[in-house]
């Protein structure tokens, strides 16, 4: 029974992929492997529960919502065999100070490119640049210290071994979905409390500039009898909206939707469409496919492996709009082959396969 102690800079009640898996991965591993505890940015808007460890934190300044937690290990962390990472960041390092002192091995997962985000400091281009020099140089030096690096998905693994020259091994082991949550629902009755109707074609998840979601307002402009859902929030919301009044497509923004909605909201979609080009695995196309709604998505990052071309949705080249709207055009025409085929892979993209590998990895370091 192997005891883990994970480091996070993002958790609850913050919720995206990281909180996500790192939730998943904690519940999962505690019903069936040992006992992994959670060190996190504490909040008071979130109350701990057991084996939840909060430090002190202040609000980030350039991004509504994320907490900056001091680099620090609470008195009630257990003893562990075990640190895993999921930051390069702030507890990352606290998590780097507890595996050294303790002689215990440090697994680091690799979650998000931190030079993708340089824009939400600077829009000029030379401090850009400078900015993602230095967090490659940063990632470089973190990840050279520790034992044993986790990416989601091979196009992560290539961008840390290629991109950032990562010399430490790095391995793949997706984060996973819960199928047993994620399955197809009632999409009828969905469109109905929101009011829905004809071709759906949407995305669920943070609205972030990154994402380059206005490139799926402007592919479905002027598209007849579709409708262009979005589920979720962030800093690119106002300006979807100001897009969306300009465009000759009906959108929909429906907010922050609970987890247990999702089902019927990625039921209810013909298509869901992606064009996120930084994503390290984009669950959430994991999530649609589960519930047997193919992904029209950029042929870039994670999305390149996440989305098998022809048979679980289609890709397009990044940039190309034209290309994007016949990647949805497509999803759509071939929508029965391929969402039977979403169905077949369910087992492939389980957390209880991801846990299984994770497993395997622990006990290769220790």
């Amino acid at each position: 029974m192997t005891r883990v102690a994970a480091f996070t800079d993002t958790y609850l009640p913050t919720v995206n992929g990281v909180t996500y898996t790192i939730e998943a991965w904690r519940d999962h591993w505690n019903d069936r492997h040992g006992r992994m505890d959670v060190i996190y940015p504490g909040s008071d808007e979130y109350a701990p529960a057991a084996g939840e460890h909060p430090v002190r934190s202040v609000p980030f300044p350039f991004y509504d919502g994320v907490r900056v937690g001091a680099p620090s290990i609470p008195d009630t962390v257990p003893t562990v065999d075990v640190v895993h990472a999921h930051t390069a960041f702030g507890l990352g390092l606290a998590a780097r100070r507890y595996a050294t002192k303790r002689n215990l091995p440090l697994v680091a997962s690799y979650h998000t490119p931190t030079a993708e985000y340089a824009e939400y400091i600077t829009s000029r281009d030379s401090v850009l640049a400078g900015i993602s020099t230095a967090s490659k140089a940063y990632e470089r030096w973190y990840y050279d210290r520790v034992d044993l690096v986790l990416a989601p998905s091979e196009p992560t693994r290539h961008h840390l071994v290629d991109d950032i020259d990562v010399s430490t091994p790095v391995r793949v082991v997706p984060n996973g979905i819960d199928v047993d949550h994620f399955q197809p629902a009632d999409g009828d009755a969905f469109r109905r409390e929101h009011d829905l109707h004809g071709t759906l074609v949407g995305y669920t998840g943070r609205h972030g500039y990154e994402k380059r979601l206005q490139d799926l307002i402007a592919a479905t402009d002027g598209m007849d009898d579709v409708t262009v859902v979005f589920g979720g929030d962030g800093p690119a919301r106002g300006d979807l909206e100001a897009r969306a009044r300009n465009a000759d497509v009906d959108v929909r923004f429906l907010g922050f939707l609970d987890r247990d909605d999702l089902p019927g909201f990625y039921t209810a979609l013909d298509a869901f469409a992606f064009p996120s080009p930084v994503e390290t695995q984009g669950l959430v196309a994991l999530e649609a496919n589960a519930c047997g709604t193919p992904v029209a998505g950029v042929d870039a990052g994670a999305l390149a492996d996440t989305i098998v071309d022809g048979e679980t949705g289609y890709h397009y080249d990044p940039g190309d709009l034209d290309g994007f709207r016949t990647a949805i055009d497509r999803t759509l025409a071939d929508r029965d082959r391929l969402a039977a085929n979403c169905l077949d892979r369910r087992s492939d993209v389980s957390i209880d396969r991801a846990v299984t590998e994770l497993d395997r990895h622990y006990d290769a370091v220790t």
